[in-house]
């Protein structure tokens, strides 16, 4: 008997500003589920965070758009910059 398994799912964590209580909560969450292939949104207010469950990788324009559509914004992780190579300048 062969039971194909499920396509494994990717998990995307954003920072988010201007959330504050569970509307903000409910609004984020009701625009990031209306992108296609999003299975589950968890938001964080105390970390100011969203994370996204989807089939698939998103595109985070779209997320960004779906943010902005709660009226909220998505802004860079606070150690994204760390983590490039020379500050995101190049390598010399």
């Amino acid at each position: 008997m062969s039971t194909s398994a499920p396509a494994p799912a990717t998990v995307a964590t954003y920072a988010v500003t201007g959330m504050t209580c569970s509307h903000c909560v409910g609004s984020v969450t009701t625009e990031l589920g209306k992108i296609t292939g999003v299975g589950g949104v968890d938001v964080d207010l105390q970390a100011g965070t969203v994370t996204v469950t989807s089939a698939a990788p998103l595109d985070d324009a779209a997320v960004a758009a779906a943010v902005e559509e709660a009226g909220y914004e998505v802004v860079p992780a606070p150690d994204a910059e760390a983590s490039s190579c020379c500050g995101g300048g190049g390598c010399h």
